[in-house]
């Protein structure tokens, strides 16, 4: 283990709330709260927990909470998300004996109740940027008491937030270099780890009945269906990755600089999404394999790291020193300026929430990319940006806009709720990341998309045919499942 030493111990980790007495000591069981990176393999959080565990001889257990219906989150999300989960336990117990506990309820008296039910002396987190998660921690750092330590570990991203930067970065450009030096300390192979040392005992009124919790959760959130393209799990993610088929650095990378701009070519893209929002794979792990293959084609795996790391990144960034990371207060200043002086301006159309979730608009492309979010549960990359900057366009002012964006990526994306889907709408609505461009109606300085440069740059009418296709197939298929 001294190589999973050296590496969660340069700045991966922090400790959020020392022990009284005898702070660094772990004298009972270590339990690790998994949240945001919901995986065995390449997951730094994980691999501190058991190193601690086995320097002092203790047990290691993996808890998780299941909130209900966490920001808006329906069967999409939370279906794929508890698919994943129950392959995770198995393969937890199954590899490192490690029990895997499903809670359901508030954080903040679950996680605490463990704990003290256990005897734990050591709690680790893993990291997120969002404001309800970094409520709960502090709200449970309050509740464990004098003798427990509570460690944060962002297994997250390649070079932890709070290292790559000490402050809001004002865009990519900022940041990269940052990041850039740091890679040769943190973008490095994980550790392998085997059991613990010392077994848990496990308790068994905490088994999960999987098959009747994920019914539960998938009729109660039945608005918003499960998808069918996507298949959850640590396995699944790695096969999108590397698989042989159809694995994205195995057969689809050589187009990805070229055509990961092109809606009508979505096979171009990673399809990687879904696994990195739910941690189901590591971001890392996708970086070492890609750079393994650099020579090969350097141009997109530089394309494909700059949207791995300093995107993404730059997201959380964003999202951890923002604490207003969805709304027009975390705008810049000159961006909040420009939008309030034309928030009264005349619009041609004005929609409703209801108008535009049904995609009951005048324009067919708008329209299409809201049906392909709805019924695919994932938009092409460009489009969310075209469809973003349309919503500030069709409502009464930017607050609306931005909320009303939020709020419909939140509910239909497989990867809602994410600091890239944030980051996503607060840069084509509020500027973010973004420059002050040629001031015009409605938008200000913020940059201008419309329907004529879209046709410039794609077949429209292919990419809303292709949408027909797709969203008429989605209800081909659930109509006929329904009738069997």
């Amino acid at each position: 283990m001294a190589s999973s030493i050296q590496a969660v111990g340069s700045g991966r980790f922090r400790v959020l709330k020392p022990a009284a007495g005898a702070p660094s000591a772990v004298t009972g069981p270590v339990v690790y709260w998994m949240f945001r990176d919901q995986r065995v393999r390449d997951n730094w959080a994980l691999i501190h927990a058991v190193d601690q565990a086995n320097k002092a001889n203790v047990p290691v257990a993996v808890a998780f909470n299941l909130f209900d219906q966490f920001l808006g989150a329906k069967a999409r999300q939370l279906g794929f998300m508890l698919r994943g989960l129950e392959k995770l336990a198995h393969y937890l117990q199954d590899s490192l004996s490690v029990p895997f506990f499903l809670f359901q309820g508030e954080a903040i008296d679950t996680i605490p109740n463990f704990l003290r039910e256990c005897g734990a002396s050591l709690l680790v987190i893993d990291f997120s940027p969002l404001r309800e998660v970094r409520r709960w921690k502090e709200r449970i750092c309050e509740r464990v008491g004098d003798s427990v330590t509570v460690h944060e570990v962002d297994a997250h991203n390649v070079v932890p937030v709070w290292v790559a930067s000490n402050k809001l970065e004002y865009g990519a450009r900022t940041i990269r270099a940052k990041i850039t030096k740091l890679l040769p300390e943190y973008l490095v192979e994980f550790p392998i780890i085997g059991p613990p040392k010392n077994k848990w005992a496990v308790n068994p009124k905490h088994s999960v009945d999987w098959g009747q919790l994920i019914a539960d959760v998938v009729r109660k959130g039945a608005e918003v269906p499960e998808l069918e393209w996507c298949e959850p799990g640590e396995d699944a993610a790695m096969e999108v990755l590397m698989g042989s088929k159809n694995g994205f650095l195995t057969t689809r990378l050589k187009s990805y600089a070229t055509d990961r701009n092109n809606p009508l070519k979505p096979k171009a893209l990673s399809g990687l999404s879904p696994y990195l929002h739910f941690g189901q794979i590591s971001a890392q792990r996708c970086c070492l394999q890609a750079r393994q293959i650099q020579k090969s084609h350097p141009k997109a795996v530089e394309t494909f790291l700059e949207e791995l790391i300093v995107r993404r990144e730059l997201a959380d960034n964003f999202c951890y020193y923002q604490p207003q990371y969805d709304s027009l207060q975390g705008a810049w200043e000159w961006a909040r300026k420009t939008l309030m002086e034309h928030s009264n301006d005349k619009r041609e159309h004005i929609y409703t929430r209801e108008q535009l979730e049904k995609a009951q608009t005048a324009d067919p492309l708008w329209n299409a990319s809201q049906l392909e979010m709805v019924h695919y549960g994932k938009m092409h990359g460009f489009m969310r940006m075209y469809w973003a900057k349309k919503i500030l366009e069709w409502t009464s002012g930017p607050e609306e806009a931005l909320a009303t964006a939020i709020y419909l990526n939140d509910k239909y994306e497989i990867d809602g709720r994410d600091p890239n889907g944030y980051v996503g709408c607060m840069w084509s609505i509020c500027g973010v990341h973004d420059q002050g461009w040629r001031e015009r109606p409605v938008f200000g300085k913020i940059r201008y998309m419309n329907y004529a440069g879209c046709k410039r740059k794609f077949d429209v009418d292919g990419y809303i045919a292709y949408v027909k296709r797709l969203v008429g197939g989605t209800k081909k298929r659930k109509a006929e499942a329904i009738a069997e």
